[in-house]
């Protein structure tokens, strides 16, 4: 297991060994099950590969260790300030859409401004447990109001593939191959900028208005006739102590041009 995240990391053992205060030798010796790490050895090499806390936990257990990291359910008492604290965010980002997400993007919590995108979505895809990933992507949730769609799906995807990779989640790449399955239809296949004959002439917010955004890729979605751009944010905690609460990611979109963030705001005064 070691060893698998230290070749993910492109770390050598004589690296790892100095960032760890070790030798080359021990490291070997701890990979190939000849030398058994101390508790604080495993904490302070998963560290320094940059392991996951739920990894952690593992590398723990295959070493004989009890796991160091709690994991407590969002909905447990003693979470009642994290809930809270999550909830009162989301709230004051409105009327901007915000959620907070976990590690296999099932939604945890949403304001207005991300409820309002929703409408016309299937009513099964906004059943709980709703994931934002199914969401977005599904041919009966988001994806055909996404006018740039294949850009914003190639940018989940990679997302996704990133977080795979880390997590090493069976049930994440189940829902990785379920969403990549759903192709982008040939109305969306052309650049999203890209004016046609017998197009509409752009209006506030349309791709073709604004056809680059220089500092990152903008969402660009229509909502009841109105193209609006966001520009999207994640954020997750810091020094987590707990499993859930280090798999939890709090993404916002904030208006990529005025013309946006003035709907908005007259849409949900």
């Amino acid at each position: 297991m070691l060893r698998g995240w230290r070749e993910q990391r492109r770390i050598s053992q004589l690296e790892l060994a100095l960032r760890a205060g070790s030798s080359a030798r021990h490291i070997s010796f701890i990979e190939t099950g000849r030398s058994r790490p101390s508790e604080e050895m495993v904490l302070r090499l998963a560290e320094h590969l940059d392991v996951p806390v739920r990894e952690r936990n593992a590398l723990l257990l295959a070493a004989g260790y009890a796991p160091h990291y709690a994991q407590t359910p969002l909905d447990d008492p003693s979470m009642s300030a994290l809930r809270e604290g999550m909830e009162r965010l989301l709230r004051a980002y409105d009327p901007y859409p915000a959620l907070v997400v976990d590690a296999t993007y099932t939604v945890v919590a949403a304001n207005r401004g991300m409820g309002m995108l929703l409408d016309g979505v299937a009513p099964h895809l906004l059943a709980p447990p709703v994931n934002a990933m199914r969401l977005t992507l599904h041919p009966e949730g988001l994806a055909p109001r996404i006018r740039n769609l294949p850009e914003w799906r190639g940018h989940l995807l990679e997302q996704m593939e990133r977080q795979i990779a880390l997590l090493r989640s069976d049930t994440l790449r189940e829902l990785y191959e379920e969403v990549a399955a759903h192709l982008v239809p040939p109305a969306h296949s052309r650049p999203a900028d890209a004016q046609q004959p017998g197009d509409a002439a752009p209006r506030p917010g349309d791709a073709a208005a604004h056809p680059t955004f220089p500092f990152a890729l903008p969402l660009r979605i229509e909502h009841a006739g109105t193209v609006l751009s966001f520009v999207s944010t994640i954020a997750t905690f810091n020094t987590p102590m707990d499993v859930t609460v280090s798999e939890l990611a709090i993404e916002t979109f904030l208006p990529a041009d005025p013309e946006t963030a003035k709907y908005l705001q007259s849409f949900m005064p």
